[in-house]
């Protein structure tokens, strides 16, 4: 039998100490896959309503929030493909989150106002995260916030107050919550608290995408404002290292009546 010398030996260890120091994460990552799919709105996709005219005078501020027209923005359908923007899609709750999404990597999120809107208009955030809301108006907004688990908050900013405050939300909410301006009583926003990372709001062309979910059968709930619960338990089961392609979810017009 041939004999190793010493430099064979010591390759053939760091070899057998990488493979062991790399096999954990290759078994992990084979736990797990993602989700991705589109909202579509099954039927004539709606015209657009208008919210203000341009130059209103019966308007509140009329020189910052009718400086243009705006249009009603609580179903927001994409003429071309039929995408529902705006559509949350959520786990209620999470059995086992990726060792790479426990915790945020952004600890800050923005709400803005621009233009007497709220932006965005629908927001996710986690517990482990504030919500920074500003004003780019230069008039004052009021931020009021209607949750079910969570302190009310109920302020003014300033105009142009581009450093704004800091919204904490420690506790999950059960479903996405109204967020308004007093002043302003056509500013309305949702935001949905969160304790994990499985939880997503649709595009402007209705499609979004959940990464990194457990494998097997997972429960999502899918909501809309003007709806509610689109599906109170929508099941998809997930595969192992494969992004599942839901395709077209079709939503009747019916539901937002």
């Amino acid at each position: 039998m041939q004999k190793m010398n010493f430099s064979q030996i010591i390759i053939g260890v760091l070899l057998v100490s990488i493979t062991s120091f790399l096999a954990p994460a290759n078994v992990s990552a084979a736990g797990w896959g993602s989700v991705t799919g589109q909202f579509v709105f099954d039927g004539p996709v709606p015209k657009p309503t208008v919210q203000r005219k341009k130059g209103d005078p019966a308007v509140k501020d009329a020189a910052v929030c009718a400086s243009m027209e705006h249009l009603n923005n609580d179903l927001v359908v994409n003429p071309e493909n039929k995408g529902i923007q705006n559509v949350f899609m959520y786990m209620r709750r999470a059995k086992k989150i990726h060792p790479d999404l426990k915790s945020s990597k952004e600890k800050k999120v923005v709400f803005d106002q621009k233009g007497c809107t709220f932006a965005p208009h629908a927001l996710i955030v986690r517990t482990d995260q504030v919500v920074n809301v500003k004003s780019d108006d230069g008039v004052a907004h009021n931020t009021h916030t209607y949750p079910i688990k969570n302190q009310a908050v109920n302020f003014i900013l300033a105009p142009n107050d581009r450093t704004g405050k800091d919204v904490a939300n420690v506790i999950p909410e059960i479903l996405p919550m109204q967020v308004k301006c007093d002043i302003h009583p056509w500013m309305t926003a949702y935001w949905f608290v969160v304790d994990h990372p499985y939880a997503v709001v649709s595009d402007k062309d209705g499609k979004f995408t959940i990464e990194n979910l457990p494998e097997g059968k997972n429960d999502f709930r899918i909501w809309h404002e003007k709806v509610g619960y689109v599906e109170r338990k929508f099941t998809v089961d997930i595969k192992p290292g494969e992004t599942i392609d839901l395709g077209q979810i079709k939503i009747s017009p019916a539901k937002f009546k």
